[in-house]
């Protein structure tokens, strides 16, 4: 039994842990640097400890803080949410070490998918299809040529540490292929200090496909569907939705239990995202994910389940309240991180919220932690909140997205809202027409213009 969690994190995930830990009778401690101190997780828990200074280092990064916070309030469990530590194998396993409950997966397995290149082996190993690509990290330039030879041009050099778009470049020849090294590497060793990369095919139009897994730990495992998350900047989500408009039942079902497979295999404890590339009718494995991820409410819209409990009670060591036969899919879902940056040029905007009003209505749902006269710190992702709707079909999605994003407002800071009402009217959008470079190009050619 879990009697005391303490939430590892801030914003809209935080709250969205709570609200859950309160729903299943379980205390809650909220963590928060001083910029945080009136942040509404910090109101909302039965008690709160500030840990740090706002910068995320001396904070929400800062382990020996975080322990010290657990034991000052007898906290059993941490809930790392998403970013941050929640997927620091070097966390999970200091937890352990004191008798404190790490809601997510084992350390060996956050470790493990950690490293893009024994995450690739382990899937190939498991029978997830992978992207071709070198067997390994490149060490020299004589290697990297030979085997940008073998997988054929273009090529992507990516960091085995990477994640959100950085150290990662494109390739057409062998000359960009020695720069593309070369940058790649500068910029993930002063991102994740760590300038080990590696290539694989660069795919021309892709769609990015991911599939929600979810294990007890001891050898059961399912998946709750697909979604697609295509609409991307700079390889960051934007938009997410499920189903996707681009598979079909059969393709769903196949992919989702080659996952669920190969998580009953690995033996994997909690909720996990394997994401896949997706081009004329095949999966090609990129990565993992070992914890919840932003855009898991699409998922909980579809089938009614409650992801952030699960993984709270399997995490207390209960088995899995749902078995793969037991999970029916409805409807459509579509979700928009509404952040608080300029609608065009993607400038940030922190700042106090002069009036905040979200939309509501029949299959409605925002996650936020905002509200009016909130501040919006610099230190921190400028993610105001998710809006999320759920229809019968995917047509009744978006005319419900339309018109709540219609109905959402947020004065005082500049946001993302004006891109998401130009997106939802667009015909391609509408039509589900689009793979991972679309709204770059959208973007590039001034598909966006200021007139909401």
């Amino acid at each position: 039994m879990i009697d005391k969690i303490l939430i590892a994190n801030r914003g809209e995930i935080a709250l969205r842990i709570l609200r859950a830990a309160k729903e299943l009778g379980i205390a809650t401690v909220a963590v928060h640097s001083t910029s945080d101190a009136h942040a509404m997780h910090v109101k909302l828990a039965d008690e709160s400890v500030c840990i740090g200074p706002a910068p995320a280092r001396d904070s929400y990064l800062n382990i020996p803080a975080l322990l010290s916070a657990c034991e000052i309030t007898g906290a059993d469990a941490v809930h790392p949410g998403y970013g941050f530590l929640s997927e620091n194998a070097r966390f999970a396993g200091i937890l352990e070490e004191h008798g404190i409950t790490f809601i997510g997966p084992k350390a060996e397995h956050i470790r493990l998918m950690g490293d893009k290149i024994e995450a690739k082996a382990t899937a190939k190993r498991l029978g997830i299809p992978c992207v071709p690509g070198s067997d390994g990290a490149i060490s020299n330039d004589r290697e990297a040529l030979s085997a940008a030879e073998k997988i054929g041009y273009p090529v992507l050099v990516k960091a085995a540490s990477g994640g959100g778009g950085r150290g990662m470049k494109v390739a057409h020849d062998k000359q960009e292929l020695l720069h593309a090294i070369s940058a790649a590497q500068v910029e993930a060793k002063a991102a994740f200090g760590d300038d080990t990369v590696y290539l694989e095919k660069y795919l021309q139009k892709p769609r990015h496909i991911e599939i929600q897994v979810f294990g007890d730990g001891k050898g059961e495992a399912i998946h709750l569907g697909e979604r697609d998350c295509s609409l991307q900047r700079r390889h960051q989500k934007v938009w997410e939705e499920s189903p996707s408009p681009a598979l079909n039942d059969a393709q769903r079902q196949e992919i989702g239990e080659i996952c669920a497979r190969a998580m009953r295999e690995m033996q994997y404890s909690g909720a996990g995202t394997i994401e896949f590339l997706y081009e004329n009718g095949a999966f090609y494995f990129i990565e993992m994910n070992t914890r919840i991820q932003v855009e898991h409410p699409v998922t909980e819209a579809i089938t009614g389940v409650d992801l952030v409990a699960e993984q709270i009670r399997v995490a207390a060591g209960s088995p899995l309240s749902l078995k793969q036969e037991d999970i029916r899919f409805y409807g459509h879902a579509i979700e928009c991180r509404v952040n608080a940056e300029h609608h065009s040029t993607f400038r940030p905007s922190p700042g106090r919220i002069a009036y905040y009003h979200p939309p509501g209505g029949v299959g409605v749902r925002v996650d936020s932690a905002a509200y009016q006269g909130y501040v919006i710190p610099p230190n921190y992702d400028s993610l105001i909140g998710k809006l999320i709707v759920h229809g019968r079909n995917r047509t009744e999605a978006l005319m419900r997205l339309r018109r709540s994003l219609d109905e959402f407002i947020v004065d005082g800071v500049d946001t993302t809202l004006p891109l998401f009402r130009t997106l939802v009217r667009n015909a391609d959008v509408q039509n589900g027409v689009y793979d991972i470079h679309w709204l770059e190009h959208f973007l590039a050619t001034g598909g966006i213009e200021p007139s909401f």
